[in-house]
Parts: structure tokens; C-alpha cells; sequence
């Protein structure tokens, strides 16, 4: 069951389901943007993380000392993904599905609908418990079909993108668990 927000440490709202970014715009607005230890509390990142995206080119570069919608968005997808896919596989992820960080207008889908549609995705499939590729794949069309804020003839990249991003997400939230459990074990004196 899913207890934060995706990508944040914000407690989860039945609200994320369809704009989980509406949950964090708030915080943006009322803060005139986040300082990196704003950004670190609200996506448990430590500062020097952050900063070493935007330096590799992951995120665009900040105006000043304060982190914005485009940068929380961007620093969000990467913080979902990061548990099981190589910070080098996202970024190229990211590039494919988007194009150049800096420049909008080669984007399939503004990163804040992605953003939004992957949540969506996250917290249907959570409901269900689906975890098998042909109804994950069935949620992502059926999800796509009521935004209209993407280029529709790339729609398939849009599709397989998510479909990776799930699945990625996924796979971290079994590792999480695993990892748990593994610690609730009794073994210390088993260790090498």
C-alpha cells in the first residue's frame, strides 16, 4: 500500500490518484519555490544528490537559490526511479520520452502531466495488485486516454516509457519490502 506520496515523503492523498501535483503546487506557491533543504525534506534527497543532477544535466539549472515546479517535477520522476534503475538509464529515460531537459517544446508530454499520469498509474495498479505486464500495460492506455496533453503521434513512446517507469517503481517497492524483511531476521551472527 502506497504511504507517501511517489517521490516525495508527504503523507498519500486519495487526491494523488489523478493530480498528484496539485498536493505539492501549494507548497511551491506559498514558498515563492524550495530551498535545497526544502527540496531535501520534501524528497528525503540529501543536497549534494540534488545538486549533482542538475550539475550532470538531469534537471535544469536554478535561477537563483530556489527549486521551481521544473526542477520539483523532474527531481520527483528521478527520486521514483532511482531504487531500482541506474541514475544513467533515467536520465536517458527521461531524454527519450522529452527530449533536452532545457528545451519544452521537443517534449511528448509536459513532465508535470507525466508526472500526474504516473501516480495515477501507481495508485490504480497499487489497488489492484497488479504486478503482471498485460494489465499494467491495459491501466497506462486506459490512464492516457483522459489527458489530452501529449503529442498523440507519439503516443506508443509515451506508452512504453510508463510501462519501463511502472515497472521500475514496482520492482523498488518489492526491494523496499524485501529489504525489510531481511533486516527482521535474526541472522547477526551469521554475518561474514
Amino acid at each position: 500500500m502506497i504511504k507517501t506520496i511517489p517521490g516525495t515523503t508527504l503523507q498519500y492523498s486519495e487526491k494523488v490518484k489523478t493530480e498528484a501535483f496539485s498536493l505539492i503546487s501549494p507548497i511551491l506557491s506559498a514558498t515563492g519555490g524550495l530551498t535545497l533543504s526544502q527540496l531535501s525534506k520534501l524528497t528525503g534527497l540529501g543536497g549534494s544528490t540534488i545538486q549533482n543532477w542538475i550539475k550532470r544535466g538531469w534537471v535544469v539549472n536554478i535561477p537563483g537559490k530556489k527549486y521551481y515546479e521544473v526542477q520539483v517535477i523532474r527531481i520527483l520522476l528521478i527520486n521514483m526511479l532511482r531504487g531500482t534503475m541506474q541514475l544513467e538509464n533515467i536520465a536517458v529515460l527521461m531524454n527519450y520520452i522529452n527530449g533536452k531537459v532545457e528545451d519544452t517544446s521537443d517534449d511528448i508530454i509536459p513532465d508535470i502531466d507525466l508526472y500526474n499520469i504516473f501516480c495515477t498509474i501507481i495508485c490504480e495498479l497499487d489497488e489492484k495488485k497488479i504486478f503482471e505486464s498485460e494489465p499494467i500495460r491495459a491501466t497506462i492506455k486506459e490512464v492516457i486516454k483522459h489527458n489530452d496533453n501529449y503529442v498523440k503521434e507519439q503516443e506508443e513512446i509515451l506508452e512504453n516509457t510508463l510501462f519501463i517507469m511502472t515497472l521500475a517503481y514496482q520492482s523498488s517497492l518489492i526491494k523496499a519490502q524485501l529489504e525489510a524483511e531481511y533486516e527482521r531476521l535474526d541472522i547477526k551472527k551469521y554475518k561474514l
